[in-house]
């Protein structure tokens, strides 16, 4: 189904099986690892959790069981269960008791086991964690941290593969980030755990597996601040999370075969949203394509959208572009789960509608006098 400014696509393959990895590794401290997405968290939690006394964790079946994804595998035996909280299946109850702790001074990290699982959780994090520090007059902080996977592509059913970050994304008080590579992972956990403020930390489980260089002696990254992780000249690409690897080899795919030269924003936080960065990409490149893995209407890519219409508006020369995820419950079925979801051949196909549309001509990049 598509249109001058829609594009909604077919499915993505699933991601790699999980598999366990090991526990934290006090000895890795230098520069440069490579590490899958899986260990970046991890690590950075354990070293989170020594840096300050503190940094606790809090969820269901994190300390014996290690976590549903492993990302806390060996946590228990060293920090103990203090600091390492099973909890009773009761995502209501403890996540406001991590408010409750926040409140007092402790930086609580609840894992959700999915984000669709956040919605028993809704009235604490959106009435009591985003509003606290207003409606104390500054007095109370809530320093949490929410990390939580999402994504389809694992034949979860419709229930349990849902991306509803833009529920969260709305709320002024929180702050909602999400990392698209291993580096971006630890930067992020960091800048999170250390923020006063109340994070929802997104993971999406197709990049658990993924792998990728990470500076263990790097700062944080700074929340609210996205990324060109691809300098181009004809067009700008916008992605967060997942489809930020779909944009790169969409780029790649396109550099070789089209002569297109595509620059890439990775939007790294959804709130606060980082609008100039890609607004004055697409006023370079003056033509964009935004990509996301949830539902286009009313999603992140209509903000984003949005924005460029307000700030460089005058700069386009083709309609701005979006390419979602069809707008259905995410089936069961591998096959009908595979065609609702986005991949690159939507991707490029959009791309390369929106190139023709501003008088792109392969091999060459356009005038835009």
């Amino acid at each position: 189904m598509t249109t001058a400014a829609t594009t909604l696509g077919a499915g993505a393959a699933a991601s790699e099986p999980v598999e366990p990895v090991e526990g934290p590794d006090r000895a890795r401290s230098t520069a440069g690892a490579t590490m899958t997405y899986r260990e970046a968290l991890r690590v950075t939690l354990a070293q989170e959790l020594r840096r300050d006394p503190n940094v606790l964790l809090i969820g269901e079946e994190i300390g014996l069981f290690e976590g549903s994804y492993k990302i806390t595998q060996g946590l228990l035996k060293e920090f103990g269960p203090k600091r390492i909280r099973d909890t009773p299946i009761a995502e209501e109850g403890f996540t406001g008791a991590a408010v409750g702790a926040a409140m007092l001074g402790l930086r609580p990290i609840v894992e959700l086991m999915t984000i669709n699982f956040s919605l028993l959780a809704l009235d604490q994090i959106v009435n009591h964690a985003a509003k606290i520090y207003g409606m104390f007059g500054g007095q109370v902080s809530v320093p949490m941290v929410i990390r939580t996977p999402g994504g389809g592509g694992q034949q979860l059913g419709a229930t349990h593969s849902q991306n509803v970050e833009l529920y969260y994304s709305f709320v002024p008080g929180l702050k909602v980030v999400a990392p698209a590579t291993p580096a971006e992972a630890r930067g992020l956990l960091l800048a999170s755990i250390r923020d006063d403020d109340p994070v929802l930390f997104l993971e999406n489980l197709s990049l658990y597996n993924s792998k990728g260089e990470v500076d263990l002696a790097a700062p944080p990254l700074e929340i609210g601040r996205a990324a060109v992780v691809r300098p181009g000249r004809d067009l700008t690409v916008i992605a967060y999370s997942r489809m930020v690897s779909v944009a790169l080899a969409a780029a790649r795919h396109l550099a070789a075969t089209e002569g297109a030269d595509l620059e890439v924003v990775d939007l790294r936080s959804l709130r606060p949203l980082d609008r100039q960065t890609f607004v004055d990409s697409v006023r370079r490149t003056h033509a964009a394509v935004v990509l996301e893995d949830d539902w286009l209407t009313y999603g992140i890519g209509a903000e984003v959208a949005a924005s460029i219409g307000e700030g460089a508006f005058d700069h386009l020369d083709a309609p701005v572009r979006r390419v979602a995820m069809a707008e259905v419950p995410l089936p069961y079925s591998k096959p009908l789960e595979t065609a609702a979801l986005p991949q690159m051949s939507d991707v490029v196909r959009a791309i390369k509608e929106t190139l023709a549309a501003t008088g792109f001509n392969r091999g060459g990049s356009v005038s835009h006098d």
